[in-house]
């Protein structure tokens, strides 16, 4: 087993959920006492308020840079001026229905933009220690009723969100082998937990049945998916960077397959549970069926075998706890949706980060 230290770590889309879940882990957590750099677009999910005042409890350890990670001579000059010696690689567009309408911006960011961080972390190889990428279980398309994903499974993505994440695994196994670009990879199944941008399943569900109003699923709600808290996550991944072998592939799974509409019913006996949520009526009534999207996967379940006995992993939190404490998060958290539905913090961002990247 490896046993690595980091002096200073670029993170990339480190405003996104699981990117500032993962920042905060590390510093808030203890985990970590180097230096983490921060370099996220900004895009509609990205949000500066995730991360609301790491700067200042950790002066001088984290730093902010407002780029794109398909800048290749951006991300240099990050590393040259941090001395980044690990990359932890989060950045992506991730919405499977937003890749449907408009597949260009994921080829982009998710291949291109893989593809310069790869090519300045390559120029650079004598100082890099580690480059982890961060993926998806979707990489291996669809599984019928029974068996599981295992890191042997045969890549088969079925939209372009799903294409675009493996290919950019395939890049990285081909820097690994080409360059001899110490790295390693992780593909996980669907996160959950605070931060989350409301329109993925769980935090849209919990906003809309706060607000009375429909609980959109799709087809009969019989698609199956392994639910992963996201604090758990975060963990794996740092044992994967700190333990994991070079070269090799994780999947990090919570061990917790249910249908959408189990989810989606979950959610709402939780908040008819709730003490001054009376007078709403039946949360489960909100519930409405719609058409299915294209290529919809029936089911994703991750062996993670492998992980718990190479690193000694294994999912702490269940599915009940977890949801709780993200529906209780959402609700004493207001203030920040209200935010990012508005999208007014925009012009906040415009206004401190439009010119200066560096």
């Amino acid at each position: 087993m490896e046993n690595r230290y980091f002096e200073s770590i670029l993170v990339t889309g480190g405003c996104g959920f699981i990117g500032a879940n993962f920042i905060r882990h590390l510093l808030e957590g203890g985990h970590y006492d180097g230096r983490v750099v921060n370099i996220d677009k900004l895009t509609y999910a990205g949000n500066l308020e995730n991360l609301a005042g790491i700067a200042d409890r950790f002066e001088g350890r984290y730093h902010f840079v407002h780029g794109d990670i398909c800048d290749g001579d951006l991300v240099g000059s990050i590393m040259e001026k941090h001395a980044i010696d690990a990359f932890c690689h989060f950045a992506a567009e991730s919405h499977v229905d937003r890749s449907i309408a408009g597949p260009g911006a994921f080829v982009e960011t998710n291949v291109n933009g893989t593809f310069a961080l790869l090519e300045a972390a390559r120029e650079r190889s004598d100082k890099i220690k580690l480059f982890h990428h961060v993926s998806t279980d979707e990489v291996y398309g669809s599984l019928g009723n029974e068996g599981y994903f295992t890191e042997e499974t045969a890549y088969d993505p079925s939209s372009p969100y799903s294409a675009s994440k493996a290919a950019s695994d395939h890049l990285m196994r081909a820097y690994h082998r080409t360059y001899g670009l110490p790295v390693t990879i992780s593909n996980c199944s669907n996160n959950y937990g605070p931060y989350q941008f409301p329109e993925k399943l769980i935090p849209l569900m919990i906003l809309n049945a706060l607000d009375s109003k429909p609980l959109p699923v799709y087809g009969q709600g019989k698609n199956v998916r392994d639910w992963l808290y996201v604090e758990d996550h975060c963990h794996a991944i740092w044992q994967i960077m700190t333990h994991g072998r070079t070269g090799q592939t994780y999947n990090v799974g919570g061990r917790c397959e249910k249908t959408n509409l189990n989810v989606v019913e979950s959610i709402c006996d939780i908040l008819e549970k709730i003490p001054g949520d009376s007078g709403r009526g039946e949360k489960r009534s909100l519930i409405q069926f719609v058409k299915d999207r294209p290529g919809h996967d029936h089911r994703y379940a991750i062996n993670c075998d492998f992980i718990e006995r190479e690193l000694g992993w294994s999912p702490t939190v269940s599915f009940d706890q977890g949801l709780a404490k993200t529906i209780f998060w959402y609700m004493e958290n207001q203030d920040w949706v209200r935010n990012v539905k508005s999208g007014d913090y925009r012009n906040w961002i415009s206004q401190h980060y439009g010119k200066d990247r560096k």
